[in-house]
């Protein structure tokens, strides 16, 4: 079976990149105890400037309730697993919808919150990440909805840079599928607490047993079921909560898109569980497996759930609603709160290190005196009638307030911006909010200055958490206007959806703009996207003409580096071209190429990412 992630520099490229971003996650065991504290704050996000007007005026500092009551994770999983229905769901169930969306939606049923591009009603498949954030018991909860599919992959790991929990979905039919395998990956080193639900029990499944397996087997990771099924496909009548003794029996809900009728009895209760299972073999191999698991499995063990050393497993149906309460209501027990990340803090004013010394990184905790934040992802249109841009950015630390004034990582002289709003995100919807803390996802105006990796914070130390790098392209087209008279506004569109990191752009060296644009990708798909956003949005068509080149490496030892390798003949057959900070791009036709100049030429430095851009480029 493929087991490549993603092109040949991906895993190189996820590697360095998280070496970095994974000592947060290094510290979740040590603060387990503290992580898994379950301290619900009746106070709501509007209410909270109360509590934030009585703290010391000249720092940030968030409520310690609010920071406590906060969970964010991200669902990750292989296409058509029902991760976005799965996300339907948590929504419905967490109040923040009446309906459930569909994917494909029949005449009497709305759309899904969470893809809501054009392309993505018409495909029935996720493009672009989403965040979405509702209160559930006196918490605040966050959902990062990822892309599924290989070609939007870049996405998904910039969502989980943002994320402190992920929840691994699969395919009760199928196990674990390739594009589980990678994003496991990311989450592994990360050390990212993984939460397992195995969905679509409501068909035939493989047992819980063979799933089990395969995730040790494959992954080295031990998984604890906290709710086990009863039955599949027809036969799937509920679960059992293991945690409690509790039995669930389910009845389809009456209402489309609603929510599921529910009995509730013991295990204890054996005849009368008998008599409303109905089915003589399902109620024996419940009582065998209950027995069983008690008497085999080691304990549930949080410290090495925050640890990503032990996987709490859930079974269940989100199609049919089956199980996804309990599996919301177990992971705000269970999830950790927001914790800290890594960073680079300096005085600002004060002398940089030089270019070739090692950054000394420190822990800023969600408790820190000042506001921090990276920006994890960009969005141009989500109102395509006021032609907006959007940076998301994960706060880190202390208090979003209206009108505060933040140093840039990338700025130059302390300079400040002024973050007049910000906006609660929920799909393409949008929510003026005054007050936001740790663990929250905000949307803020982009003007252009905001790029993803970014960080922004308060305080007179200069804080820059570890950028994100772009992925290397492994496809290659050169993209044009049929039009002259669209010209302006291809142009416009073209330079949002770089913004965004839809994709990438490259020209010949030392053209500024009046050559050819050439666009590289992950993937075939992400051109498709552009051209059908080009045409929806600003209402331009557009032609591609692909090249035969499918790796590209940034030259790290810049112009000189090329010239020399240039001028000593081992250029022949590459393709030498500049990025958008016209910074030296070496395109490729196979990977030992790539891989014996890299090896032979040790000064080019060549780097199968580009690195974050400063304000000098």
């Amino acid at each position: 079976m493929e087991r490549r992630t993603c092109g040949s520099g991906h895993r190189l490229l996820i590697l360095s990149w998280l070496l970095v971003s994974s000592v947060s996650g290094l510290q979740s065991a040590s603060v387990a105890k503290r992580t898994r504290a379950f301290r619900g704050s009746t106070a709501a996000w509007s209410a909270s400037a109360d509590v934030e007007s009585s703290a010391s005026i000249s720092t940030f500092k968030a409520p310690q309730l609010e920071v406590d009551r906060r969970r964010n994770l991200a669902i990750i999983s292989h296409p058509d697993s029902g991760k976005t229905t799965m996300t339907e769901k948590l929504l419905l169930y967490g109040g923040a919808v009446q309906q459930a969306g569909a994917v494909r939606q029949k005449a009497e049923q709305r759309a899904t919150t969470s893809d809501f591009m054009e392309m993505e009603k018409e495909r029935g498949i996720s493009i672009s990440s989403t965040v979405m954030n509702f209160d559930y018991k006196d918490l605040r909860i966050n959902i990062l909805d990822t892309p599924g599919h290989q070609d939007f992959s870049e996405d998904t790991y910039r969502a989980l840079a943002a994320a402190d929990n992920a929840v691994m979905l699969l395919d009760a039919a199928k196990g674990l599928e390739p594009q589980t395998r990678k994003l496991f990956e990311v989450c592994r080193m990360r050390n990212l607490p993984l939460f397992t639900f195995v969905n679509k029990m409501d068909r035939p499944a493989l047992t819980p047993y063979e799933i089990m397996d395969q995730i040790e087997a494959e992954f080295g990771l031990e998984t604890h079921p906290i709710l086990w099924p009863i039955g599949d496909g027809e036969r799937f009548k509920g679960v059992l909560d293991r945690l409690t003794n509790i039995v669930h029996l389910y009845q389809k809900p009456v209402k489309r898109g609603g929510k599921a009728e529910v009995v509730e009895i013991p295990l204890a209760e054996e005849d009368k569980l008998k008599e409303l299972i109905a089915d003589d073999e399902l109620f024996d191999k419940l009582l065998e497996d209950a027995e069983l698991l008690d008497g085999l499995m080691n304990p549930l063990d949080m410290d090495r759930v925050m640890a990503a050393e032990q996987s709490p497993l859930f079974f269940g149906s989100a199609m049919t609603n089956f199980g996804v309460q309990l599996f919301l209501d177990k992971f705000c027990e269970m999830g950790t709160k927001p914790i800290g990340r890594p960073a680079t803090v300096q005085l600002e004013g004060k002398k940089k290190k030089a270019d070739t010394e090692e950054p000394e990184l420190e822990m800023v905790h969600p408790e820190h005196e000042e506001f921090s934040g990276f920006i994890f992802k960009t969005q141009a249109n989500l109102d395509p009638k006021h032609r907006d841009r959007l940076a998301y950015v994960r706060i880190v630390s202390g208090t979003y307030e209206k009108g505060m004034k933040v140093g840039h990582s990338r700025s130059k002289g302390g300079k400040k911006y002024n973050l007049a709003q910000a906006q609660a995100l929920f799909g393409n919807d949008r929510s003026a909010v005054e007050v936001a803390y740790p663990g929250d996802v905000i949307g803020i105006n982009n003007p252009g200055n905001f790029a993803i990796g970014d960080t922004l914070f308060t305080g007179t130390s200069k804080i820059a958490y570890p950028g994100i790098p772009s992925f290397s392209p492994e496809k290659f087209s050169y993209i044009r206007n049929p039009n002259p008279s669209s010209y302006k506004a291809f142009q416009k569109g073209m330079d949002q959806l770089l913004d965004e990191g839809a994709i990438q752009a490259l020209r010949q060296r030392n053209d500024d703009g009046g050559g050819p644009l050439l666009l590289a990708a992950v993937g075939q798909l992400q051109f498709e996207v552009v051209q059908a956003r080009l045409e929806s949005e600003y209402g331009v068509e557009s032609i591609m003409e692909p090249i035969g080149y499918n790796l590209a490496r940034w030259v790290d030892g810049g112009w000189d580096a090329v010239e020399k390798a240039d001028a000593d003949g081992k250029l022949f057959g590459i393709m030498v071209v500049q990025d958008r900070w016209k910074r030296p791009v070496l395109l490729f036709r196979n990977d030992w190429k790539a891989a014996s100049l890299a090896e032979e030429e040790k000064y080019l430095e060549l780097l199968p990412w580009s690195r974050p851009p400063s304000f000098d480029e």
